[in-house]
Order: C-alpha cells, then sequence, then structure tokens
C-alpha cells in the first residue's frame, strides 16, 4: 500500500468511525504504530483532521473530504457512469459541469471521445470547478467557460454572487450535475447552500438536466435542496440502485439508466 493509498484508507475510516486511535489503525492498515503516528501528523499539517493524544478525530463540526481525497471512492461506478454521461453529449452543444468526482470523470470522458477531437467548438464547457476547466483548457477543439467566484477549496468549485451572474447570462443544452443526496419525493441536494444555489441556477439555464450520481447517493435527502425531482429529466447511476427507488424515480418522469 503506497502513501497516498494508506492516507485514503485513513481518512474513511476517520469519516465512517468519527475518530481514530493509533494501535487499531495500525491493525487495519496491516502497518506499524509509528507509521501510523506519522501519518496523523502529516494530514494533521494539512489540516484533514485533528490530532488527539492516541490518535485523531475529523477536523471542525461539519467534516467533508477534499475532493482529492474522495476520488478513489466507488472509482469503478463512476467511470461506468462517466462514460454513459458522455455518451448523451451530442458534438457541438452547451454543456454544463458542476464541481464533484463524477462530474470530473465526466469531463475525462468526454475528453477522450475520438468524435469530439475536432471542432470549432466541438464542444462548449461551462464550469464553476477549478479542476474542470484547468483539464480540459489544454484542448483547444473545446471552448471553456468558466464563471467567477469564490473557490471553495473542498471541492473546487466557484460560488457566491459573482459566479450566479456570470451563469445567469448563458444558456446551455444540457446541464450535468454531481449532487450527494438525489430522492424521489424531495428531489436533488448537496450538503451546502452556496452549491446548492449555483446547481440550481444551472438547472434553470439549460434545456435537459442530467444527475450523474452512484446508488449510495439515491434514495438519501441532505441539507441544501438543488431542485424538484420533476426538474430532472435523466439519471445515469450503476446497478446498485434499489428497484423501489428507480420506480419512484421513473414514476416522477425521470428516465434513469443504470451502468
Amino acid at each position: 500500500m503506497t502513501r497516498k493509498e494508506r492516507w485514503q484508507t485513513l481518512l474513511d475510516l476517520l469519516v465512517e468511525r468519527g475518530g481514530l486511535e493509533v494501535e487499531p489503525a495500525a491493525e487495519a492498515l496491516g502497518v506499524s504504530a509509528a507509521t501510523i503516528r506519522r501519518d496523523l501528523d502529516r494530514l494533521a499539517e494539512q489540516q484533514l483532521l485533528v490530532r488527539t493524544r492516541g490518535g485523531a478525530v475529523p477536523h471542525g463540526v461539519s467534516y467533508e473530504l477534499p475532493l482529492r481525497y474522495r476520488t478513489s471512492r466507488r472509482a469503478a461506478e463512476k467511470l461506468r457512469i462517466s462514460e454513459a454521461v458522455a455518451a448523451l453529449i451530442a458534438p457541438g452543444e452547451v454543456v454544463g459541469l458542476t464541481g464533484g468526482t463524477t462530474t470530473t470523470e465526466v469531463a475525462r470522458a468526454l475528453a477522450a471521445r475520438a468524435d469530439l477531437a475536432t471542432g470549432s467548438p466541438a464542444l462548449t464547457v461551462v464550469t464553476n470547478a477549478l479542476n474542470i476547466a484547468g483539464e480540459l483548457v489544454i484542448r483547444p477543439q473545446f471552448k471553456i467557460v468558466l464563471t467567477g467566484g469564490v473557490a471553495r477549496p473542498q471541492s473546487y468549485e466557484l460560488t457566491g454572487p459573482l459566479a450566479q451572474q456570470v451563469l445567469g447570462q448563458l444558456s446551455m443544452d444540457t446541464a450535468v450535475l454531481g449532487v450527494d443526496a438525489f430522492d424521489p419525493a424531495d428531489g436533488a441536494a448537496t450538503r451546502h447552500e452556496d452549491e446548492a444555489a449555483m446547481n440550481r441556477l444551472l438547472c434553470e439555464r439549460a434545456r435537459r438536466v442530467v444527475i450523474a450520481a452512484d446508488s449510495s447517493k439515491l434514495g438519501v435527502r441532505a441539507f441544501a435542496r438543488i431542485c424538484a425531482t420533476s426538474e430532472v429529466d435523466v439519471l445515469v447511476t450503476d446497478t446498485g440502485l434499489p428497484p423501489e427507488v428507480a420506480t419512484g424515480f421513473a414514476t416522477a418522469g425521470v428516465e434513469v439508466v443504470r451502468v
């Protein structure tokens, strides 16, 4: 196990258990207690956790891992979902992408499509995610429109009045959303109200709304609502979606694609 993989596992355990002790963590990862202590010290230096006498606790009351430490979660599912979402996009479209691990994979899948290798432009991508813009801007066939705003370190997303002012002036063919929760009765939601406001506006400015989310985020609720279920056209998820939840989405008029 590499150091990066070890850190990812420690952060996952921290979220799952609400705290870590050195000896149990060392046993779980199959390394020495000294290694775990050094790892926790380094993660504390990056403000990803708070060191305690015998281990560590999450940093702050509301804990969310930065994007770079969440990319390996359900990676296989996200890869299949992203490829299926990318296949829904036609050449020449104006596509809106929110931030997040799954939408980042969608951007990469779009960049890998052979039929989007040329064009003037092959795609126009509107995003408030700094990392997505950074990955796609090197492709001259893509026109990249990045909103202004205040950056969130956890998700690399730009939010706030400046971002909303720019987004409010644009029209898109398809909006692709990453969400923290999507429930047939309660709609799509995220943990942060500023992100929800940006995602809501993105939906309003697009002709078609696609949600890309693995099944762990479906049939659950989150703090800040993005939109009603009836405003979503397509849900692309994995085969772990429970049948009763899929039926709820279909009844609300959402096309469900399971990959």
